[in-house]
């Protein structure tokens, strides 16, 4: 903890005010350790009890966490604006950021000419009485589900994969509820679920989806909810086989307890077959964001699922921000709908698969292990993960820790490809190999 603050109160909701005020103001940073209940009750003149309270109501707002002996820390990313101190330290000047999970600006789609098109057709504005999901918006999402396999009777549209996820946690669960997830798995998505009051139990990931004895384990816990990554797997690059899939569905036959949500957010992006789960359950949703192949300023995903919960996210959706605007519904159609748009997102998806793969095969020809069946990342497994970002930070290259990621899985650390060339990858490949085996006594890594 920043040695100048001091927590202060002399109850349980003073003590927490005054945490998430430092947090706020970045007196106390993304990672600092809090006091030791016993030793702040000390210093504060209260009980233990009172301290263990307002640590709780930390917990359940998602700013802290408690890990065993580790202590209590701030989350990387608390559910609260700050005034200063990033949430992340920023690249080093002069290194190569492989640490932020963007896509390829270089790749996307460009807008102008579809938002030209969208302001020459001068349309009388939408009203409130009118807004809702456009007709043609929801047949052509229709039309792209079912060819993947997803029934898509029921749908509705939310300001991103995030947003809907959120809606729906919110709408089937309620705090103190588990959820089950991905392990390692998406960073925002564990922050989500802590903001959220729920607690995360986590499930191994392999390359081919979360592994059946891990989802098993979980149901035995009791979750409530099952999160699932279709293909593009943040941040392993997994993508659920038709092996996996199969033996999931019958695993989870019939469970009218859980609520599965598949998160297909790599959408175009991924050049691997879906195998939904899509149904397996009477309660299911299956989000597809448009974010990663045309824009992350796109905030807008298709959401399908089973007739309740379709109606719960979109009854939420009235009674709160409304719709997704009809702008930006009109102006995703009109990408969907431009075969020259479509080409370009199916060479942006075969770049990342070259690049992804290239730095894959060249970790393994010098003996490291990688991760990265699908998507913009590469997960690589390190002895540790302190000593190898800052080895790879001194070569040059800003990576992700894989802690971000983590509940229980075994340390690494994540690089996105998708500013990567052909020529980086050799240097690349050796301070990877040089971070993991450091050089000892003049020998080769």
């Amino acid at each position: 903890m920043a040695a100048h603050y001091q927590v202060t109160g002399s109850t349980s909701a003073a003590i927490s005010a005054s945490v998430e005020s430092a947090i706020r103001t970045g007196d106390l940073a993304p990672g600092d350790p809090l006091p030791a209940v016993r030793a702040l009750a000390a210093d504060l003149g209260v009980s233990p009890a009172t301290v263990a309270r307002a640590y709780q109501d930390l917990r359940h707002r998602g700013l802290v966490a408690t890990a065993g002996r580790h202590g209590t820390r701030v989350r990387p990313r608390p559910p609260v604006a700050t005034r200063r101190a990033a949430l992340a330290p920023p690249p080093r000047p002069g290194t190569r950021n492989l640490a932020d999970g963007h896509p390829d600006e270089r790749l996307l789609p460009p807008l102008g000419p579809h938002l030209a098109a969208l302001a020459a057709e001068a349309d009388t504005p939408t009203g409130y009485a009118d807004a809702a999901v456009l007709p043609e918006l929801a047949a052509v999402a229709r039309e792209r589900l079912a060819a993947d396999g997803v029934p898509a009777d029921e749908l509705t549209v939310t300001g991103g994969a995030l947003d809907g996820i959120e809606r729906l946690l919110a709408a089937h669960l309620r705090p103190g509820d588990a959820v089950a997830v991905e392990d390692p798995g998406w960073a925002n998505l564990l922050d989500l679920i802590a903001a959220l009051g729920l607690r995360t139990v986590g499930v191994p990931v392999d390359d081919d989806g979360p592994s059946v004895a891990g989802v098993r384990a979980a149901l035995a816990a009791g979750v409530r909810a099952l999160v699932v990554t279709s293909r593009a797997q943040n941040p392993t690059g997994a993508a659920v086989s038709a092996d996996r899939a199969a033996a999931l569905r019958t695993l989870l036959a019939g469970r009218a307890d859980l609520l599965v949500i598949e998160d297909d957010h790599a959408a175009e992006l991924a050049r691997v077959p879906l195998h939904p789960l899509a149904g397996a359950t009477p309660a299911w949703a299956f989000v597809r964001s448009v974010s990663k192949p045309y824009g992350p300023d796109l905030r807008l995903a298709v959401l399908a699922g089973d007739e309740a919960t379709v109606a719960r996210v979109s009854g939420r959706a009235r009674v709160g921000a409304g719709w997704v605007s009809t702008v930006l519904q009109r102006l995703v159609l009109s990408l969907w709908r431009d075969p020259a748009t479509g080409e370009l997102v199916r060479r942006a998806a075969g770049g990342y698969d070259r690049r992804r793969d290239g730095l894959v095969a060249a970790l393994a020809a010098r003996g490291l292990a990688a991760h990265g069946r699908t998507g913009i990342n590469v997960w690589v497994p390190v002895p540790d993960e302190t000593v190898a970002v800052t080895a790879l930070r001194d070569a040059g290259w800003s990576v992700a820790p894989g802690s971000l990621y983590r509940i229980a899985a075994a340390p690494a650390v994540r690089l996105t490809v998708s500013t990567l060339d052909a020529p980086d990858l050799p240097a690349l490949a050796d301070a990877l190999a040089c971070a993991v085996r450091p050089v000892q006594g003049g020998g080769p890594y």
